[in-house]
C-alpha cells in the first residue's frame, strides 16, 4: 500500500476519507503517533524542534529500509 498524505479535504463518512483515501482508523493511529512524538519533545523542552523532527524522520526511514532489506 502506498501512503497518501492529508490534502486538507477531509471527509468523515464511511470507512475512508475521500480526500486522501486513507482509512479513518489509519488516520487516527497516525495522529496518536504524531502526538506521542510531540508530547515527548515538549516534555524534553527541546529548543531545536526542527532538528529533532528531522532526526526522528531519518531514524524511522533508516529502520524501515533496514527492515525491508532483511525480507
Amino acid at each position: 500500500m502506498k501512503f497518501s498524505p492529508c490534502i486538507d479535504e477531509c471527509t468523515y463518512d464511511g470507512t475512508h476519507c475521500q480526500g486522501c483515501g486513507r482509512s479513518h482508523e489509519e488516520i487516527a493511529e497516525t495522529k496518536k503517533l504524531v502526538m506521542a512524538v510531540v508530547n515527548f519533545a515538549q516534555i524534553q523542552e527541546y529548543e531545536n524542534i526542527e532538528e529533532f523532527s528531522n532526526a526522528i524522520g531519518q531514524s524511522v526511514l533508516k529502520k524501515l529500509k533496514k527492515s525491508s532489506a532483511g525480507k
